[in-house]
């Protein structure tokens, strides 16, 4: 029977998604998806992006590779003040056409009916369609603000503890040190490329999100080997 399998961020970490899917014992009937941020901070873009296509691995855009995107359109249309960080830059004159495609494919959401979950990078307004929500929050977006407004940094609600599905949301983007656990919300990035670890959320063929109390049961996550970039101060 097919599962699916959800990883975190990974941020250009292939030895970490080799490892994490060996754990689980990843089989060519399995599903394989990703929450986004695939390139970017890591060792081995180039690898993460082959295992995509050997895999047949879906992912949601993250807000890393829309920030690549972006530079790569204006670059595209001439516009040369288009202008991304000097080791985001390095990443994008490396990429080739096949790179970039995979890239600007991305959605910024994925439904899997079979489980009632909702893939997204970051994380969503509550009670807003999804066809509604602005892609700030989508791609960027931690907390929630007074009125209900998308919050990266410096804000206290988490968004997920405020939502009540269905669907159940699977997110990534706020990197922790442990799974975020809600009762309709999981977030899976564990800080891989930070020197944390890479973790995945695995569910049987129909098996909707198990209660919080047994979720992470279905959790699994192996340790980085190394922290490859250091996390400035939120």
């Amino acid at each position: 029977m097919e599962r699916t399998i959800i990883v975190g961020d990974v941020h250009g970490c292939r030895d970490e998604v080799e490892r994490l899917l060996e754990l689980v014992r990843f089989a060519d009937a399995d599903a394989l998806y990703f929450v986004g941020d695939l390139l970017s901070r890591g060792p081995d873009p180039e690898g993460v992006l082959a295992l995509i296509r050997r895999t047949r691995a879906r992912s949601v855009r993250g807000n890393h590779d829309e920030t690549l995107i972006r530079w790569n359109v204006a670059r595209r249309s001439g516009d040369s003040s288009a202008h991304i960080g000097r080791s985001n830059r390095a990443l994008a004159e490396e990429l080739e056409a096949q790179d970039w495609e995979l890239l600007e494919s991305l959605p910024l959401w994925i439904d899997l009916p079979a489980h009632d979950v909702r893939l997204v990078h970051a994380g969503v307004i509550p009670g807003v369609p999804i066809d509604k929500q602005p892609s700030d929050a989508l791609l960027s977006m931690r907390y929630l603000g007074p009125d209900g407004e998308p919050i990266e940094k410096g804000g206290t609600a988490l968004w997920g503890t405020l939502y009540a599905g269905p669907p159940h949301v699977v997110f990534g983007h706020n990197a922790q040190s442990e799974p975020q656990i809600h009762t309709w919300a999981t977030g899976i990035d564990t800080a891989a490329v930070y020197g944390g670890r890479l973790t995945a959320l695995v569910l049987e063929a129909d098996q909707p999100v198990p209660p919080a109390a047994s979720r992470k049961d279905a959790l699994f996550s192996v340790p980085s080997k190394s922290a490859y970039y250091v996390a400035p101060a939120r």
